[in-house]
């Protein structure tokens, strides 16, 4: 064999070499992509570039592997979606208690699936494995919770709240607790008594 030969076959196995990389670095980032949907662009925007928000990712499935998640039972899933559904009927007429007991009995129900619920953004990083897609919404939610506790968020701001912590409910509950009715606001002219339409 010739040196031309050689060097020929040293560049070609290289050229393969190169492109089973970068075949492989695009997989696992549309793999990435496919399972943290909007949560991976908005890991990139934050993290100095992508390398660093993927390794940020791939982090959060080994933290999420060592979870013991549980499936709801039966029983639990119909006491949740009972609770939600007088939750949202509460919301008429007391919108700022309502969101605070969504937040709390979405957060009981994210610790019985087995999620850590002590540091908000740990929660999150464990949630956004399985529930990237109803992040954004909770995200929004929860901001709106703590806005509320200090006096600044509006009626119509709080039955945002309660349907943004609705889709991840339903997303941790398996299904949609009770339609896709949002809570009412009442009007002035509404009696107590007049809670569906």
């Amino acid at each position: 064999m010739s040196p031309t030969q050689i060097i020929v076959i040293v560049l070609v196995v290289l050229v393969i070499a190169a492109l089973a990389v970068v075949a492989r670095t695009f997989a696992r980032r549309r793999g990435l992509r496919n399972r943290f949907g909007p949560e991976y662009d908005r890991v990139v925007a934050e993290q100095d570039n992508r390398a660093a928000a993927e390794r940020e990712l791939r982090d959060r499935e080994r933290r999420h592997a060592e979870l013991t998640l549980t499936p709801l039972s039966p029983d639990s899933r119909a006491r949740y979606a009972a609770a939600w559904e007088e939750l949202q009927v509460r919301f008429i007429d007391a919108p700022g208690d309502t969101v605070g007991d969504a937040d709390e009995l979405v957060t009981r129900l994210i610790e019985e699936r087995g999620y850590p619920t002590g540091d908000f953004s740990d929660q999150i990083a464990h949630l956004s494995v399985e529930h990237a897609r109803t992040l954004t919404q909770y995200r929004d939610a929860h901001e709106i919770h703590l806005r509320n506790s200090r006096g600044e968020a509006s009626t119509e701001e709080l039955r945002q709240a309660v349907v943004h912590y609705r889709a991840l409910f339903a997303d941790l509950l398996g299904e949609e607790p009770v339609g896709q009715r949002p809570p009412e606001q009442r009007h002035p002219d509404t009696p107590h008594d007049a809670t569906s339409r």
